[in-house]
């Protein structure tokens, strides 16, 4: 798959994914997520260049994406709890039906096409950003949690969405977090905690999905994660995540829900423009 890959491509794709993996980090602890949406595009165009096919290369990006953030998410949790940020309670409440959504998510990584997961990170992530830019104070659903089947309904939600993205959820239940008035500390915080459990089971369901396609994954590939790129990126990102941490809890809240904004803006148009070129 490397024949007419020339130096120079190899060397520019190797600093990029070394860029991304210490963007990565930085955005998993200053965001509470384990830095997919940075992940997915690069790994994209990654094994574009390696001559991964189409109708793989996409879900293959994204049980990759959560092989890497496992460990990063992992860090930038233990990196928020020990300045006492967090709500274990709603981590508790979130984890088991998160992981069934997960589930539902692997599932369809076995059958669905690649635009399925473009168009769901290009909606999810567009209308989240845009929530965090033009959002109010006012816009807030209630000023506590709610308890019992509508929690499950979240978690279950946050899961899913969350395995069709290739991302920790952090994004997602931040959002819902700060709707039911917790403060965006807090809700980093608590994002990160999720984000353990859905990275676990999103690789796991990765690998068990994409197993009937190996022949048509790069080599060091179990199912659609590939043992390369999570060699390559973990590491790095793992290590900057508690710097990510220690900047959230010295910003200001609307400073940080602006620059999270922006992130995920970013993120969507770039799967848009990708989505776009296929369907031309």
């Amino acid at each position: 798959m490397l024949l007419g890959v020339s130096f120079t491509e190899l060397a520019g794709l190797a600093a990029a994914i070394l860029l991304a993996g210490i963007v990565t980090g930085i955005f998993a602890g200053l965001f509470g997520i384990g830095g997919g949406a940075v992940i997915v595009p690069v790994l994209y165009e990654v094994f574009r260049v390696l001559g991964v096919p189409e109708e793989v290369r996409m879900q293959l990006c994204i049980g990759t994406s959560l092989g890497i953030i496992v460990p990063t998410t992992i860090r930038s949790y233990l990196a928020h709890r020990a300045v006492g940020q967090g709500m274990a309670g709603v981590v508790r409440a979130w984890s088991l039906p998160a992981v069934a959504g997960v589930a539902v998510g692997t599932i369809a990584a076995a059958y669905a096409p690649a635009a399925v997961f473009k168009l769901a990170f290009v909606v999810i992530a567009g209308a989240i950003a845009a929530k965090l830019l033009f959002g109010r104070e006012s816009w807030v659903i209630a000023h506590a949690l709610p308890g019992g089947m509508a929690m499950a309904v979240y978690g279950a939600l946050i899961g899913l969405a969350s395995s069709l993205m290739g991302v920790s959820g952090g994004s997602l239940s931040t959002i819902v977090l700060t709707l039911y008035g917790q403060s965006i500390q807090s809700a980093v915080a608590t994002s990160a905690g999720l984000g353990v459990p859905i990275t676990l089971a999103g690789s796991i369901g990765y690998m068990i999905a994409g197993w009937s396609q190996q022949a048509l994954l790069p080599p060091l590939s179990i199912g659609f994660v590939s043992l390369v790129g999570v060699a390559i990126m973990a590491p790095i990102s793992s290590y900057v995540a508690p710097y990510g941490a220690r900047l959230a809890h010295a910003l200001p809240k609307r400073s940080l829900e602006i620059a999270f904004g922006l992130f995920l803006l970013a993120a969507a148009l770039r799967f848009l423009v990708s989505l776009m070129a296929v369907s031309a």
